[in-house]
């Protein structure tokens, strides 16, 4: 390579392990989301890695009928993040060895999940409960693995158990080269205020990479986490459903009318692609409702575009409502 080659080429902004990854804004891992078809729009826009929808041991074991379609991912994704979950460190072990022919770039273990139908079986958020059994997963997986393992974790249980400082340590101990921090407990789920007090102290504590997770809704959010934590890396969620652009550092008023009629047509396209006509209309509805969340449409118009069975259909009321709706 040349110098001057040399010298254009980015500096990574931070490294899992000898993984460069080259942005500090990430698409969050959500459970009916974060598909291919966002996910490569997130990318697009700028967010700097993507982790696929978690995915149960179990049915990396056994296999399930939709485990391809979680697992699908482009090229121009990577890095790729394959979330795992389970209780077992033997079943994590077992399925993220069997994982590694889809050949991710780094596998991740899910302890931040708090619905009850996994937290409340001692996966997800409930795996920080057994902080002993935490160190012999990232231990064995790192040992046996020749990709990088990470972990995305909570505050805890709930206010009695604020034992994220503990669990991070132990990540990193036992080999784990990453860890990203929802600032709120179980407990909480998605409601009250993330604490970003405790991602600060995570990540002072550390010398791997800490993500923060939590809170972030507008352009503001971003600097405003990141100076007050510190954190190499921001996560978001809710806020990119309706208004992807924030991986560009938009807020969703600073997006033209036209560019969202464009990017709504290019996600319900790749959403028709992926899963097919009626599936993929389907599952673009959720999207569609927080796209068109700033207009000011009545119940009936909202009801109308969001039931269409129809692409042309649903396409036909999108020009005719939300082009001619006003933004509120």
């Amino acid at each position: 390579m040349s110098a001057r080659q040399n010298a254009e080429k980015p500096e990574p902004i931070f490294r899992i392990g000898a993984l460069p990854v080259y942005g500090d804004l990430i698409l969050s891992p959500m459970d009916g989301f974060s598909d291919l078809p966002f996910r490569s729009i997130a990318r697009e826009l700028g967010s700097a890695m993507s982790y696929t929808e978690f995915v149960s041991a179990l049915d990396v074991l056994n296999g399930h009928p939709h485990l391809e379609a979680r697992l699908a991912y482009l090229e121009s994704e990577r890095p790729i993040v394959f979330q795992l979950f389970d209780n077992q460190p033997e079943r994590l072990l077992k399925a993220a060895l069997k994982l590694r022919r889809y050949n991710p770039d780094l596998i991740d273990i899910n302890m931040g999940c708090s619905d009850k139908s996994v937290a409340g079986r001692g996966a997800g958020v409930g795996l920080m409960r057994t902080p002993l059994k935490i160190a012999r997963i990232f231990r064995r997986l790192s040992r046996e693995l020749d990709i990088p393992i990470t972990g995305k974790i909570r505050l805890g249980w709930d206010d009695d158990c604020r034992n994220y400082l503990l669990v991070a340590r132990i990540i990193e101990e036992n080999g784990g080269q990453l860890v990203a921090v929802h600032g709120r407990t179980k407990a909480q789920s998605y409601g009250g205020q993330a604490d970003w007090d405790a991602i600060a102290e995570v990540k002072a504590a550390l010398s791997i990479p800490v993500i923060g997770n939590g809170d972030v809704r507008t352009v503001a959010d971003i600097d405003a986490i990141k100076s007050y934590t510190n954190c190499d890396a921001v996560m978001i969620g809710r806020a990119a459903i309706g208004n992807p652009w924030i991986f560009s550092r938009l807020d969703r008023q600073q997006v033209p009318d036209e560019q969202v009629r464009a990017m709504m047509l290019r996600h319900l396209a790749r959403m028709l692609d992926f899963y097919g006509p009626e599936q993929g209309l389907l599952r673009f509805r959720k999207h569609a409702s927080r796209y068109i969340s700033p207009y000011r449409l009545g119940r009936e118009q909202r009801q109308k575009l969001l039931t269409s069975t129809q692409a042309d259909e649903f396409l036909a009321l999108l020009d005719e409502i939300v082009l001619a709706g006003q933004p509120t």
